[in-house]
């Protein structure tokens, strides 16, 4: 039996809904010292995501994606990021979820999946939580075309890069999307492709 949270939620109120939805929150937060504060805070919710960074170990390369993002853009940064494979779940699991958005975005069905983490990217403000996956897959799982779904709007380039080269990408900033980076670490961290 879990232990019921100590955290209290005192008022929800959805302030805008459209693709999310954006909700306040007022909660009293005890801290370690007996005393307790309240907090007002604004999350904003579209649902949880799967991630798939795909890896062809015999050529020691990996298949991303880039696509426009328009936050880095309203930010001042290029908007076409360098990314892995991802999507919300909308009704599916994590795993399938995976291998859709890899078969829609690259045209690639990977051989052999595995889960490898989950992450949440911006804790503060975002409640969506990242399933991570790797996918391995050789020339012969490059089934279809990729490049996104029309019907979407999206507008999906493919990019295969070697190993190493992603990672001095991460390096020299210019592979700077959260899920991206934690999973090509990942894998660099285990010798998956050294």
């Amino acid at each position: 039996m879990s232990k019921p949270s100590p955290i209290r939620i005192e008022s929800k109120k959805i302030l805008a809904r459209a693709w999310g939805s954006l909700t306040e929150y007022v909660f009293s937060l005890p801290h370690r010292d007996g005393s307790e504060n309240r907090h007002t805070r604004e999350v904003y919710d579209h649902g949880n995501a799967a991630a798939i960074l795909l890896i062809d170990p015999d050529r020691r390369c990996l298949t991303l994606v880039r696509q426009f993002r328009l936050p880095p853009h309203l930010l001042g940064d290029d908007g076409y990021l360098l990314e892995v494979c991802a999507g919300l779940l909308d009704g599916d699991t994590p795993q399938a979820c995976a291998k859709k958005e890899a078969m829609e975005e690259t045209g690639i069905a990977p051989a052999t999946l595995a889960h490898v983490f989950d992450l949440y990217a911006s804790p503060g403000s975002l409640s969506e939580k990242t399933h991570c996956f790797l996918g391995f897959y050789s020339e012969t799982d490059r089934t279809g075309a990729g490049g996104g779904l029309g019907h979407e709007g999206e507008d999906i380039e493919i990019v295969e890069i070697g190993f190493d080269e992603a990672l001095g990408l991460i390096e020299q900033g210019a592979i700077v999307d959260s899920k991206t980076v934690a999973l090509i670490q990942h894998a660099a961290l285990k010798g998956i492709l050294r």
